[in-house]
């Protein structure tokens, strides 16, 4: 990293970008745009200078230290060559088939988000692969370093790139955030002891999360599974997408009287012990797992643009924004073993997110990290959460999308999905 004598005038890097670009964890998201239509990349040098580098200084800043040892974030001259790649090369040439360009794509992806950014230029990237595969005609992958923000931020500034296929000129609109609450709010009879209750689970609740929080960092660990196998250094990794219908999710949701997060969480739970099943018949579907739960601490309703998080005192500002929550994955008993009752994975996470929502569990582990910080270091505060990450199955994030179908550049948009690559364990 390029150390500097004068830091005045650049920019401080915040405490979790300094966590995800350490020694010990280097974070990165990985987009991946299908294309309906072959891809025409002559285009590309023009977009990125002209729409992508304007919409935050840091895509056009690189990491230095300061004088102090602080890091910053320094503005420099992009080469836009160096960020782009168009790996012909790394797939079969002849008459491959698109679905023998599966597989190749997957190995792609996998060497990508293993190999380190190339240091002294910004931390980003953009692969265009011009193959067509079984799923789009084309394929473009853009890696995009955590530090440079958390998934809402990165994800909106992809978004901004893209336009609403049906007409361009008009904006992209999102799903309001009530479409997806819950059903049962009626509150209007409530009893003395659901009063008491909601005055003291507070309490009780966080002294139980932020304990356990604790205890999952330093020296309890999930046990070992199909989806967890405790290796201290970074894994290849395939990435793999399924598609459900939200009409259907959401009938489920107004049905059980929960909310879509909670349907697609008992989904993943279910999924989850269901292919660990497959995947080893002697495994022990009782097995004690965690799921760490990304959560947006921004407090929105309704998606914000780019424009409104790059304001000065945004409401919803730039950055990584973000907690996470220990969820543990329900558990099935050998009774039980044929998953005879699937909607009860819904009810588990309904009941564990809402207990947890009313903890301050999230709040006290932000402020435990910051006393790391100032007593020790950003390292050291990087080896915890690389270790909190260690010791858990699996990490859950999602990012809500636009409702019309888009466009990059006049290629519509088939298909978009999002994942997360150098943490050790699995990424949904």
């Amino acid at each position: 990293m390029e150390l500097i004598k004068e830091d005045d005038g650049l920019e401080p890097v915040s405490p979790t970008g300094e966590y995800f670009n350490s020694k010990v964890m280097s974070v990165s998201v990985l987009g991946i745009l299908e294309s309906e239509i072959p891809i025409d990349d002559s285009q590309a040098t023009a977009l990125i200078k002209d729409v992508f580098l304007p919409i935050n200084p840091r895509f056009s800043s690189i990491m230095v230290m300061g004088k102090k040892g602080a890091r910053k974030w320094k503005k420099v001259e992009v080469n836009v060559e160096n960020h782009v790649h168009v790996p012909s090369f790394s797939f079969p040439k002849g008459s491959s088939s698109p679905s023998e360009n599966d597989s190749f794509l997957k190995s792609y992806i996998s060497q990508i988000a293993m190999q380190p950014f190339p240091q002294g230029q910004p931390l980003w990237e953009i692969h265009i692969i011009k193959c067509p595969t079984s799923e789009a005609q084309g394929t473009i992958i853009f890696k995009l370093h955590h530090a440079l923000g958390d998934g809402y931020s990165l994800v909106g500034a992809l978004l901004s790139c893209l336009q609403r296929a049906d007409n361009p000129s008009l904006p992209i609109t999102f799903p309001s955030v009530s479409n997806f609450s819950s059903a049962n709010k009626d509150d209007r009879n409530i009893g003395l002891r659901k009063v008491v209750s909601r005055c003291f689970s507070p309490l009780v609740n966080t002294v139980k999360d932020f304990g356990w929080s604790v205890l999952q960092s330093t020296c309890v660990e999930d046990d070992l599974s199909p989806i967890r196998c405790g290796s201290e250094s970074f894994q290849p990794f395939l990435v793999s997408t399924v598609t459900f219908s939200l009409d259907r999710i959401k009938e489920i949701k107004s049905r059980l009287r929960v909310t879509v997060n909670d349907v697609i969480m008992g989904t993943i739970f279910l999924a989850t012990r269901m292919y660990m099943q497959r995947a080893s018949t002697n495994s022990n579907l009782s097995s004690n797992s965690t799921a760490l739960v990304l959560l947006n601490t921004r407090n929105l309703r309704d998606y914000k643009s780019v424009r409104d998080m790059v304001r000065p005192n945004s409401e919803s500002p730039w950055g990584n924004n973000f907690a996470f929550l220990h969820v543990p994955i329900p558990k099935v008993k050998p009774s039980d073993s044929q998953f005879s009752d699937p909607l009860k994975f819904v009810h588990e996470a309904h009941e564990v997110i809402k207990r947890k929502r009313s903890s301050f569990g999230v709040i006290l582990t932000g402020k435990l990290l910051g006393i790391m910080k100032k007593c020790r270091n950003a390292e050291a505060v990087a080896k915890h959460i690389s270790r909190t990450l260690r010791n858990s199955s699996m990490v859950i994030s999602n990012v809500m999308g636009p409702v019309e179908k888009l466009s990059l550049a006049n290629h519509p948009v088939k298909g978009m999905y999002f994942t997360v690559a150098g943490t050790p364990e699995v990424f949904i």
